[in-house]
């Protein structure tokens, strides 16, 4: 059973060993007031599992030095995706925008519709509060460091008062989780260059979609707590990421998907989209780093553990690497083979054959330039 303390704060009761002479009660004490609170919990020594909407911070893993490495993929575990959701009023007639043009509108250099195609109505700005992590991640996508959110803005402690604060309002602009847009009118996003994205499941599960984020759990290397070790491995399973999709978020269960051909593709990968399936995950890797990412270790395991429950390890499996663009074109290819076979050596050493990679350099880019690193990725396809 669980009850609730307050808005953000829920108790979990539970029994350990129901069948036992003695059976333990146990409490477990669920606070939601932003990533930031976690962290500063973790150093005090107050709680067992952080749980987080962005990336652990340099300053953080600084602080929770004395914890071991809370950046190893025993500390760090994604444990499903979000799509942040750029959402006004449902009877507002845009429907795309670009990262550029949300930053403006964020800051406050632009405060009209009509300069985006819309009516002649003043903007109204909603963001989520300091503490949130979903605050976090817009910032660092969309306002960098150069700009600041307006002070105009209207701050909110949840997804759900911003978005009933949205729907209440026709002027209305704001951002919040996949899993919390409810009725508003979600819109298209890009940045130049790239084609816009609506989120949804599989461009949200890939993370090709500009705004996807990942959600963390963390937990100290040295732990001792067996239980919270027990938990996040069943947040990781399959039967845990069917909650995670259960609750709103995108599951990293694998999924395939048929891709539909278009002219911008090399002729390679058109012949993918003509024989084969797109699988729902992205191996990348650490930022500036040939090393896979704490994600992409673990996906390595979920690959293997999906062909094999699928019947599926003598089917033709094929990696496609791509890079970063920062490159001359003969080093982008090198560079994204490079990619593509640091996954497939992973792979071999859980026993399983991978009939082709290759590399395509920088084409078909995911991110601009406030987000090259995410260009750095190997794509998996399955003969169908």
């Amino acid at each position: 059973m669980h009850r609730k303390e307050n808005e953000n704060q829920t108790i979990v009761t539970g029994i350990l060993n129901p069948f036992a002479s003695t059976p333990d009660k146990m409490e477990i004490f669920i606070e939601a007031q932003g990533s930031s609170t976690g962290f500063k919990e973790l150093q005090k020594n107050t709680t067992d599992i952080v749980m987080s909407s962005r990336r652990i911070k340099e300053k953080e893993t600084s602080a929770l030095v004395s914890f071991g490495d809370m950046k190893t993929p025993e500390t760090e575990h994604t444990i499903g995706i979000d799509g942040l959701s750029i959402v006004v009023h449902p009877d507002n007639p845009i429907d795309s925008l670009t990262l550029d043009q949300l930053a403006k509108v964020f800051s406050g250099e632009i405060t009209n519709w009509e300069r985006l195609g819309g009516l002649s109505r003043p903007s109204s700005i909603y963001a989520r509060d300091d503490h949130s992590g979903t605050w976090d991640t817009f910032k660092k996508i969309i306002l960098g460091k150069e700009l600041t959110l307006s002070d105009k803005a209207e701050r909110f402690e949840s997804n759900t008062a911003l978005v009933q604060a949205v729907m209440n309002d026709l002027n209305a602009i704001g951002f919040v989780g996949l899993a919390a847009v409810g009725k508003t009118n979600v819109i298209a996003v890009n940045e130049e260059g790239i084609d816009a994205m609506v989120p949804d499941a599989f461009k949200v599960a890939t993370e090709d979609y500009p705004l996807a984020r990942r959600l963390y759990l963390y937990i100290p290397e040295r732990s001792n707590n067996n239980i919270a070790k027990e938990f996040i491995e069943f947040c990781q399973s399959a039967e845990g990421q069917e909650l995670v999709s259960h609750v709103g978020f995108v599951s990293q269960n694998i999924q395939r998907a048929k891709i539909k051909k278009t002219p911008k593709m090399p002729v390679y990968y058109q012949g993918l989209t003509e024989s084969a399936q797109r699988l729902s995950l992205n191996f990348r890797f650490a930022e500036g780093s040939p090393l896979l990412d704490t994600k992409a270790n673990r996906d390595i395991r979920r690959l293997v553990k999906y062909l094999k429950e699928e019947n599926a390890l003598s089917k033709k499996v094929t990696l496609v690497g791509f890079s970063n663009g920062t490159k001359s074109y003969s080093e982008d290819v090198v560079l994204s083979r490079f990619r593509a076979l640091a996954v497939r050596r992973e792979l071999l050493k859980q026993g399983v054959q991978i009939a082709d990679s290759r590399g395509l350099g920088s084409f078909m880019p995911v991110a601009g330039k406030k987000n090259t690193f995410k260009n750095d990725r190997v794509e998996a396809w399955i003969e169908e």
